[in-house]
């Protein structure tokens, strides 16, 4: 067989297995509806995404995976498939900090898939303000930095809000200069989120030392204005360049190429266990000598991970802190329940935020 052969011959058998895919995926899709279809006759109120098992099957299909399919590559296609799925059984509405573009809708889009309906909202209240309302079934916010930290204002959030933590993601900033210009030496003014002048201000002092920088509410924002700006630059995802018809001048540009965004999924349900799960928790403690510690010493007691511990002010009293915890483990495994029983009458008020899956 010649070359020319064998390629036409590869050619056919792969059109032959993706109609074979294509049928598969319709069959797959009718088994989902009728999940679906049981699922809201048992509970009219019953989510629909159910993030255990979708870590599940992904899970699954990467151990067995033999190659030379990229196991890389299973987790973005099977959310798209999953996505397209749950769509056919009704719309799942997801609020973001907008607008489009920022790093917060592709950790949104990374979660749920592009088949979702997105809705993006001008701040983090507003996140929570469309769920706690009914217009979104989920909110995507950002929690914390690798580079810049914890963002205090969504930990603020849940001081008087209901919604719970049902999922988390974590999404790699890599930032980008992008412009309609067609060099860096016709740059003039770089805009920008301030995290993102922050995370590439070393960057930017060697490479336009002497160019002005200009705060943008988000990074889209800043893709936005410089469209309109041929001298102008930007500092944001790929995926803005796309949206705002900009060139790439220089692709990662962020200081530390080890960035992440941790961001929070909102629910006002819980999410079911999973094996590996992740329980937050907000609590605040009497001011006295030795609080903290006598807090901190049945967790290690009881062999649970601490993964995290950020305190803030109270703001309803001088000196009065919260702390907002991250273990490992289900509010519901028996040594998450024993130790916050043996918490809870040392705290002056002790919320669960919420049990969801780790990010994996």
């Amino acid at each position: 067989m010649s070359e020319r052969q064998q390629i036409d011959h590869s050619r056919k058998e792969i059109d032959r297995l993706d109609d074979e895919i294509l049928k598969i995926l319709n069959e797959r899709s009718q088994h989902v509806i009728t999940i679906g279809k049981a699922k809201r006759k048992a509970d009219p109120t019953a989510l629909l995404h159910t993030p255990g098992r979708e870590s599940a099957i992904i899970e699954r299909l990467t151990k067995a995976n033999t190659g030379p399919f990229p196991n890389d590559a299973i987790r973005p296609l099977y959310r798209e498939i999953m996505s397209a799925s749950l769509s056919l059984e009704g719309m799942q509405t997801i609020a973001y900090l907008g607008p489009p573009a920022t790093f917060t809708h592709i950790a949104a889009l990374g979660k749920f898939g592009e088949s979702a309906q997105y809705v993006p909202v001008s701040g983090i209240k507003e996140v929570f303000d469309e769920v706690e309302r009914g217009r979104a079934i989920y909110g995507v916010v950002p929690i914390e930095n690798s580079t810049e930290g914890v963002v205090n204002y969504t930990l603020d959030m849940f001081i008087d809000s209901n919604l719970m933590i049902y999922g988390e993601v974590m999404q790699e900033v890599s930032h980008h200069l992008m412009s309609k210009a067609h060099s860096i030496d016709e740059i003039t003014k770089v805009y920008s989120h301030p995290q993102a002048l922050a995370q590439c201000r070393n960057w930017l002092d060697t490479h336009l030392p002497n160019v002005a920088t200009v705060e943008t509410p988000s990074t889209s924002r800043a893709a936005e204005r410089c469209a309109e700006e041929p001298t102008s630059a930007a500092i944001a995802a790929e995926l803005a360049a796309n949206l705002y018809g900009l060139q790439i001048l220089k692709s990662r540009i962020e200081d530390n190429i080890n960035n992440f965004t941790r961001f929070l999924v909102l629910c006002k349900h819980a999410s079911d266990p999973t094996g590996k799960d992740k329980t937050s928790i907000m609590l605040s403690v009497k001011d006295k000598s030795g609080a903290l510690y006598d807090l901190l010493r049945p967790f290690a007691s009881n062999g649970i991970n601490m993964t995290k511990i950020e305190s803030r002010p109270s703001r309803r009293k001088a000196w009065e802190y919260i702390f907002f915890v991250d273990v490992e483990g289900h509010k519901d495994d028996d040594r998450i329940r024993r130790t916050i029983d043996e918490i809870k009458p040392r705290c002056l008020f002790l919320k669960i935020l919420g049990s969801y899956p780790m990010h994996t």
